[in-house]
């Protein structure tokens, strides 16, 4: 009878044991999952929103550094397809009746000088796109680290280009001045209002030069900080902070 009662006990101690040994093994499971920490005693924490928030600005202010860079060398955007400035589109009659009128040169400097203008105003463009990017109210940050190759810059763009155009419109203005963009402009405008006053099939133009290259400069950058962003999202060598490593590196498994 003894025997009999004892195997029970016996059998039910051990289910204890077995028991108890998987919380334990399942709490430390949780614990290395949570904080990281492994037989190698490296700390790895959690990401935080606020520390996504940093990254995701500084892989920002980082792509308007590189970007402007790009833009204000000579060419930077007359050279490069991507952000080349045309003749504009409002203006199209200009440029057909100036070609068909003696004044091609004209009309390709005009061109020129857009681009030219463009790349003066992007000399100065970093310390004003970098006070909008330090200023962004950013909620979800891990919303846009997760999404698209230039989910940061398209929140950039929808938060902040406003007040950017505002602030960079005075400077594409100065630029404009330095290179002379009214000295060709001008006289093929002026010549073909002249000629637009008398005829039904043509209308006067009065493009804002300003606002024209303001908007086209900025399409620019903001293009140029995209394949930035893109950059560090999928290439380590493009994370030049500790915070971007961190950050960007969550993403591709800490490479």
């Amino acid at each position: 009878m003894k025997k009999k009662l004892f195997l029970p006990i016996l059998l039910g101690l051990f289910s204890m044991f077995m028991f108890t040994q998987c919380d334990i093994l399942h709490g430390v499971a949780n614990e290395v999952v949570t904080t990281g920490t492994g037989g190698g005693g490296e700390v790895a924490d959690a990401l935080t929103n606020e520390e996504v928030v940093q990254g995701l600005k500084e892989a920002l202010t980082v792509g308007i550094k590189n970007g402007a860079a790009l833009a204000s060398k000579e060419d930077g955007f007359f050279g490069n397809p991507k952000i080349f400035i045309p003749w504009p589109d409002e203006a199209i009659k200009v440029k057909e009746w100036g070609m068909n009128n003696g004044f091609s040169e004209t009309v390709e400097n005009v061109v020129l000088s857009f681009n030219r203008a463009a790349e003066e105003a992007s000399k100065k463009a970093t310390p004003i796109f970098v006070d909008a990017i330090t200023n962004m109210s950013i909620g979800d940050g891990f919303e846009i680290l997760n999404g698209s190759d230039s989910a940061a810059t398209m929140y950039l763009i929808k938060n902040t280009s406003e007040p950017l155009k505002a602030e960079f419109k005075p400077v594409v203005h100065d630029a404009i001045e330095k290179v002379e963009v009214t000295k060709f402009w001008t006289p093929i405008t002026t010549a073909y209002n002249k000629v637009a006053k008398f005829s039904p099939n043509m209308n006067e133009v009065n493009t804002d030069l300003d606002e024209y290259v303001t908007q086209k400069g900025m399409d620019g950058l903001f293009f140029l900080i995209k394949q930035e962003e893109k950059k560090i999202r999928l290439d380590p060598v493009a994370r030049v902070t500790d915070i971007l490593k961190k950050v960007f590196g969550s993403l591709t498994g800490g490479n």
